[in-house]
């Protein structure tokens, strides 16, 4: 009996190995909302992470989170680095690679813990009528420790709810 319950038990995680394997290389998730507000508005408080305080629900995972701005004060070049002993916040590092005056942003973010994971985080705005439609989104490479936690935690869940909070914080700042 103990030996088939081994053996069940071996199958199944070498079927749960298989199974990651066979998950898509690349994630993304993204989110989406209207602002009335300008482009330029919302621009300035995305591209300097100064402001990022006010909006970001990453900010409120910790209060007791090491922070570090440096490099450039704004756009191309400035540097958000972090370190939490809460595994929800973790350790990690942003740098702006791409900053187009009122339209995207760009952030190279390397989490170095809980887990390993380099991505890219995008802003986009684009002005329709007397709002702005702004984008949130983040994509890069699913790992195969990724694609295993992917099978047990919706990765579009959990950080698309982050987003979406986001999203509702810089809309009620820029709206004011």
């Amino acid at each position: 009996m103990t030996e088939t319950i081994v053996a069940i038990t071996i199958v199944l995680f070498a079927a749960l190995l298989i199974y990651a394997a066979t998950r898509p290389d690349m994630f993304r998730v993204w989110r989406t909302t209207s602002i009335k507000a300008s482009p330029d508005r919302i621009f300035s408080l995305i591209n300097d992470f100064h402001n990022w305080d006010a909006w970001s629900p990453y900010e409120k995972l910790d209060p007791a989170m090491k922070r570090n701005l440096s490099g450039q004060p704004r756009g191309k070049g400035a540097v958000y680095e972090w370190e939490s002993d809460s595994c929800k916040a973790g350790v990690g590092r942003m740098e702006i690679i791409e900053s187009s005056p009122s339209s995207k942003i760009a952030i190279e973010l390397d989490m170095a813990k809980p887990l390993e994971i380099r991505s890219i985080v995008e802003f986009t705005l684009e002005s329709k009528d007397n709002t702005t439609q702004v984008v949130w989104d983040i994509h890069g490479i699913n790992s195969y420790v990724g694609k295993i936690r992917g099978i047990f935690c919706n990765q579009d869940s959990m950080i698309g709810k982050d987003f979406e909070d986001g999203l509702v914080n810089l809309k009620t700042i820029a709206e004011r």
